[in-house]
């Protein structure tokens, strides 16, 4: 029998969660996402540091004040992991806007626009990145202008409630990252309660959100993240992409149990998920996500996590700079 991560692989496209390319070209996947949190972590590994004085030597160069030159040096950081990345996966890498930006419309759009451009001119092409940006009403909006003026795909992470998945389908972007293990970690502590896995907030989130967009013929694609276990991933066969850690890659590589399609785009028309509109309707948007304390509560969190691990990437390269 092959390993449940070759059969999965017969209906979901596989994604590494990782900064760290070595572990990423072990298991062979076809895309990859950063965050950072995971540049923070890969930055720590001496095998790194070149990449980390290519970065801090290009903010140098640049000029300008102390925190022009460590802006430039964060950018030119996120370029590097990213370029290494794309020389082992066929497909793209997802870079991260800096979190900070997430309710900032205007500043998403230009911090996007400038880390593409940053790839281009290292000979990198924007139809091999994907821009992430936090799903904020704001960052949903920003997306749907990089998307429609620049031509820029965007793969909207941090998404815990239904009104971010629909406004980011109407919106028009490329990707979107619902959080799986993060809604589990949220009701488990809520509720007090552990769940198997068909019965996992998470997994039933994402399932929604899949059938939703095959009901009513949304492009973007749905790509599973932040999962706890491989039974999550399991339950979830057949999604469009799911994005998992090395260590979880590793226990599936080593798993050779049966794995049937969890979700196919004729299970999802079957459904009858009635129609919704959020991308023009802030008001509603806005108390849809109110009204879901978990969605509310888990993406301020992660913007915050977010924002406190890239200050401290800036620490690292302020000391260099």
């Amino acid at each position: 029998m092959a390993s449940v991560l070759e059969q999965i692989k017969q209906y979901t496209t596989i994604v590494a969660d990782s900064g760290d390319f070595e572990t990423i070209a072990q298991y062979k996947p076809q895309d990859a996402t950063t965050n950072p949190s995971l540049i923070l972590a890969a930055s720590q590994k001496p095998q790194y540091a070149a990449l980390i004085d290519d970065a801090v030597a290009f903010g140098k160069a640049k000029g300008g004040n102390a925190e022009d030159q460590l802006e430039w040096a964060v950018d030119k950081l996120l370029i590097n992991f990213g370029k290494e990345i794309l020389k082992i996966v066929p497909g793209r890498v997802s870079t991260e806007v800096d979190a900070r930006l997430s309710y900032n419309t205007k500043a998403t759009i230009e911090k996007a626009v400038r880390l593409i451009k940053l790839y281009e001119e290292d000979g990198v092409s924007k139809d091999r990145i994907l821009i992430k940006i936090a799903s904020t009403w704001e960052g949903i909006q920003a997306a749907s202008v990089l998307e429609k003026e620049h031509g820029i795909h965007c793969n909207l992470t941090l998404l815990f409630g239904f009104p971010q998945a629909v406004a980011c389908a109407e919106a028009g972007v490329t990707l979107i990252s619902p959080f799986v293990g993060r809604i589990l970690d949220w009701y488990k502590k809520s509720t007090g309660q552990t769940y198997e896995s068909h019965e996992d907030p998470g997994v039933i989130s994402v399932t929604k959100i899949y059938n939703y967009y095959k009901q009513y013929g949304y492009n973007t694609i749905v790509m599973g993240a932040s999962f706890r276990n491989t039974g999550e991933i399991k339950e979830l066969a057949g999604c469009d992409y799911l994005t998992i850690a090395p260590k979880l890659l590793g226990e599936m590589q080593e798993d050779t149990a049966a794995l049937p399609a969890k979700l196919s785009v004729e299970k999802a028309k079957a459904q009858q998920l009635p129609k919704v509109e959020y991308f023009t309707n802030e008001t509603a948007f806005r108390w849809d996500m109110n009204e879901d304390a978990m969605a509310t509560e888990k993406l301020s969190e992660g913007i915050r996590n977010f924002a406190k691990d890239g200050r401290k990437l800036e620490e690292m390269l302020k000391e260099k700079l």
